[in-house]
């Protein structure tokens, strides 16, 4: 099976968790905990994501992710295709101002 830019895809988990209790917080953790025991890595504050090698991968991790939702808050599932990911423009903040960085890929995919 060949991998492709259209066969890759990237899942990306974005939350929005309260934490205005010991418990909610509590909750908020072991839901991060929980991704990354799945292999997610944070790209941003509350957004996880993580390439997979195909909608059947990215459909099972959605099910797992599914049945241990945490009891409030919000959490949304976005699913691209590895082409469109590399499309995007990322931004860091320099003293200076906004500054657009360019994006570097890596030599080689590495699968778990």
């Amino acid at each position: 099976m060949e991998l492709s830019g259209y066969r890759l895809m990237w899942l990306q988990v974005l939350y929005d968790l309260p934490v205005t209790t010991e418990a909610k917080r509590k909750a908020a953790v072991e839901f991060r905990d929980f991704l990354l025991g799945l292999g997610f890595e944070m790209s941003q504050y509350s957004v996880y994501q993580r390439c997979c090698s195909g909608k059947e991968m990215a459909d099972s991790l959605s099910a797992q992710i599914e049945k241990n939702l945490p009891k409030y808050g919000r959490v949304h599932l976005l699913l691209i295709t590895d082409k469109q990911y590399e499309k995007m423009k990322t931004f860091l903040g320099t003293e200076e101002g906004m500054r657009r960085r360019k994006r570097e890929n890596p030599d080689q995919l590495s699968l778990f």
